[in-house]
């Protein structure tokens, strides 16, 4: 297993490019599925969890073509109705959470499949309730095989409903919208999320020949069509990489640039960060972070501690919370971060503390945390992570910190971030890769 060795302390400058969107990638390659025509997809990350998805739709048949860095050709004329139940599938089924955006364009596709549980990242409960109980109102039944640990779903035809979700699930509403794409009659789905991912999959089936309004708003009209064409589709830059790189300027107390950066489609990512007291300086599609030799936390208005929480779409993301504790531990001032989504996510801050936060975990769901600014620094330590955005905080503590850290477990960080070690050196960190 790869380990990192990270030599901390060194302040990182220059410009750097982020990757296209994981989770935008793992959607929208699922939706290939969904004709026999060709799809092109440019700017697909080179990570392992779209390496899982691309292995998925190779066994089911479909021909995948590279056309250049990023960019490849789909093609599902032809599919193997039976492979879901190899066990090679099943294997790499379980390996990522996106898999389970497979399931709405294989239903499409066989009316009848048989599926795993899907994997990703250990952080809690992530329950399917979301998808099945969406999919079912367009009906599709399903039954759980207890000796196969498999789900069985089936349907004779899928009909537009009315479906009001149990909560604005994003995998959730990906696997109902590409249904309801090619279901007979009108779907409204609310409360939707309305992520950029999910305004991205809707945009590019839209582009396929499906019709769907209130696209990016968290109620979705779909009106069903027979057939779906081709088409070429770009993914956006990933957001939650630009927020990383955001969180690793403040926290080394760097000088970086971001390039091609969609500032007003991600508002809420800066959002929170200007609330922890970083300086952004917005320039077209470009991002600049100047050097900060200290960076205070605000306040509410009342004067009181501010409270930062994630939320749905066009709230903070979930995924940026782990981010936010590793930039207010290196400023000053107190905050109480509540991560609400996920139950074991937070328990990561452990390593934060061995290396000299001043934080307190209140709960499984909130850390209050002691931003100390230059007054300490942490110090290198031995780790591991459990999910990629532990992964990329740690990474982010080790090069901020004092002395050398050894990171275990970084098939995390590259089930999300492209070569980042290669990447981050280029600015001055000195990672390697043992």
């Amino acid at each position: 297993m790869h380990k990192f060795i990270v030599h901390g302390g060194r302040p990182l400058s220059g410009t750097i490019k982020p990757k296209g969107s994981k989770n935008e990638a793992l959607q929208v390659m699922c939706a290939t599925l969904l004709t026999e025509a060709i799809v092109t997809i440019n700017n697909i990350p080179d990570i392992t969890d779209v390496h899982s998805v691309m292995q998925l739709l190779t066994l089911l048949g479909v021909q995948i073509v590279p056309l250049g860095k990023g960019s490849y050709q789909f093609c599902a004329a032809h599919l193997h109705t039976d492979v879901t139940l190899t066990e090679i599938f099943r294997q790499e089924y379980a390996k990522v959470r996106g898999s389970i955006m497979l399931l709405a364009p294989l239903l499409v596709r066989f009316k009848s499949v048989s599926v795993p549980k899907p994997g990703g990242d250990r952080i809690g409960r992530r329950g399917v309730h979301a998808h099945f109980e969406g999919l079912e109102r367009l009906g599709v039944t399903f039954c759980y095989n207890v000796d196969e640990e498999a789900w069985k779903a089936k349907c004779t035809t899928l009909s537009g409903s009315y479906i009001l979700m149990p909560e604005p699930s994003v995998t959730g509403t990906a696997n109902i919208v590409m249904a309801a794409s090619m279901a007979k009659g009108k779907t409204i789905i609310y409360p939707a999320a309305c992520e950029p991912h999910v305004q991205q999959l809707c945009h590019m089936l839209v582009a396929m020949g499906a019709t769907i309004t209130g696209i990016g708003s968290n109620i979705l009209t779909i009106e069903g069509v027979a057939h779906l064409s081709g088409t070429v589709h770009t993914i956006l830059p990933d957001m939650l990489e630009i927020g990383s790189f955001i969180g690793l300027a403040a926290a080394t107390k760097s000088t970086l640039t971001i390039t091609d950066v969609p500032i007003n489609l991600f508002t809420p990512v800066w959002s929170c960060f200007r609330k922890l007291g970083i300086r952004l300086e917005e320039d077209d599609n470009s991002l600049h972070i100047p050097f900060q030799p200290s960076y205070h936390i605000q306040k509410e208005i009342d004067g009181n501690l501010l409270s930062l929480s994630d939320a749905v779409w066009p709230g903070i993301p979930a995924d940026l919370i782990s981010i936010a504790i590793i930039t207010a531990v290196h400023a000053h001032g107190h905050i109480l971060i509540h991560q609400k989504m996920f139950e074991s996510r937070l328990f990561f801050v452990d390593h934060l503390i061995e290396m000299g936060a001043r934080l307190i975990l209140c709960d499984p769901h909130r850390v209050h945390v002691v931003g100390l600014g230059n007054a300490y620094r942490l110090r290198g330590t031995r780790m591991s992570s459990n999910d990629i955005r532990a992964g990329i905080t740690l990474l982010i503590a080790a090069l901020a910190a004092e002395g050398t850290s050894t990171i275990a477990n970084i098939h995390q960080i590259d089930r999300g971030y492209e070569q980042i070690d290669q990447r981050l050196n280029a600015l001055g960190a000195s990672i390697e890769r043992a």
